[in-house]
């Protein structure tokens, strides 16, 4: 008994094939990468508006991603998604002539971009589908899409090839809509309680606002070594200095630390000031901008509990990862910038969240509290905070009493997404490379 096994082309020969395929284009004179394309209305708009297309019998261009093709025939059918939605085409060897239809068949692929033109109908099961009229190549793909992204055993392929586990994983594209989503709200809310949304350095001259390892580079220019910022905490204190009493800054902060489930390299930050308020102004804000972006997770009251009855033998990790609900831990010692002991942590399922307190505004005990940790760091404390005379400097010339919080947006889209890690919540974490 005899058997016959079909093997799988490899990878090299379905890209080989596709060369051949671009080279047809070329033959046609067709160009596969066209500058520009003709779209009347998104996959989204034309089954939104689908009866209002049919009773006008109007022409319309999609276009998209050919994501299948199942042909019978003379007869095909295809799906294409863009940015917004599937549809599904019909392509039929009468309808765009033979000659046409067999070079479709020949040349195009799952993965290409194509533009379609023609007119909506509903078939015979009730799909929204558009008969072709025309059809273009929009960009030819020459690399065939995995068939079974999910069955990847590597998991890190997914992060390492991103735009393919945007294609092929629809929840994973949701996502980063919720991600984009969330920070639009966290602006809006803001905007309307009249914070400014500023801007302060990535590269400074000398790190600080966090106690953490930071990255160094080096400026050729002028010839000084350069920081990439560990926090933007003391350059928006500065602007409470200059006289605005709102600001927030949304960025890339940088710490040169471990990699883990909650950590990563770089990581964007919410942090936010205002002048005249204390700990409890701060706590009463927070409760509310947090209940507004997620009422369902965030209570309108968060849990409140003290440091000093919860965390034994400084096993702040142990004691953390018990305390699911919001919570507020108040009284955080060790706090350099802080005053009179006021700091506190957000705690939500377990993680860090938010670290915020009522900040020092007295340039002697700061600069009390900087030498401190300056013999720290001499001693080799790479965390250790910095000496920063030219903050001191802004300090002298007066700070209105202030409270600030700092929010780590990967963490807060993690938690509304339901992700196991920070990698899958930011869109190209950084990863080991490949041998």
């Amino acid at each position: 008994m005899t058997h016959k096994y079909k093997f799988m082309p490899s990878f090299k020969e379905l890209r080989d094939n596709r060369i051949e395929k671009l080279e047809n284009f070329k033959k046609a004179k067709i160009d596969p990468y066209p500058a520009k394309a003709n779209r009347t209305h998104t996959c989204a708009e034309a089954i939104s508006n689908f009866d209002s297309l049919v009773k006008q019998e109007k022409e319309i261009i999609l276009v998209g991603r050919l994501r299948s093709i199942r042909t019978h025939g003379g007869s095909t059918f295809v799906h294409i998604e863009d940015g917004s939605e599937k549809f599904q085409a019909y392509l039929k060897k009468d309808e765009i002539k033979e000659k046409k239809y067999k070079f479709f068949l020949a040349n195009f692929d799952v993965g290409d971009f194509i533009e379609l033109k023609g007119v909506v109908f509903l078939t015979k099961r009730g799909e929204k589908t558009l008969l072709v009229k025309k059809y273009n190549i929009l960009a030819k793909s020459l690399s065939p899409l995995p068939e079974k992204w999910h069955g990847l055993q590597d998991t890190e392929e997914r992060f390492r090839k991103r735009y393919l586990d945007l294609i092929m994983n629809k929840e994973v594209r949701e996502r980063f809509l919720v991600r984009s989503e969330v920070i639009k709200k966290i602006r809006k809310f803001l905007e309307k309680r009249e914070f400014i949304e500023v801007e302060t350095p990535i590269l400074q001259t000398l790190y600080g606002g966090a106690s953490a390892k930071p990255f160094k580079t080096h400026l050729n220019a002028l010839d000084v070594d350069l920081y990439l910022r560990i926090a933007p905490e003391l350059y928006l204190k500065r602007l409470l200095v200059g006289g605005f009493e709102k600001v927030f800054e949304i960025g890339r902060c940088f710490r040169n630390e471990g990699m883990d489930r909650e950590h990563n390299p770089d990581f964007t930050m919410l942090e936010c000031y205002s002048a005249y308020w204390d700990w409890e102004d701060l706590m009463n804000f927070m409760e509310e901008l947090t209940h507004n972006i997620a009422p369902d997770i965030f209570p309108k009251k968060w849990d409140r509990v003290e440091y000093k009855n919860i965390i034994k033998n400084n096993d702040e990790k142990s004691a953390y990862a018990k305390i699911k609900k919001p919570t507020f831990v108040l009284h955080i010692p060790n706090i350099p910038l802080c005053k009179d002991g006021e700091a506190l942590q957000g705690i939500v399922n377990g993680v860090e969240l938010i670290k915020a307190f009522t900040e020092q505004n007295n340039p002697i005990e700061q600069k009390k509290l900087f030498k401190e940790q300056e013999k720290m760091h001499k001693k080799g404390d790479k965390e250790a905070q910095r000496y920063d005379k030219d903050f001191i400097e802004a300090l002298e010339y007066g700070m209105p009493p202030t409270a600030g919080f700092g929010m780590g947006i990967d963490r807060l889209a993690s938690l509304l997404t339901n992700s196991p890690s920070l990698r899958e919540i930011i869109l190209f974490p950084l990863m080991r490379p490949k041998k």
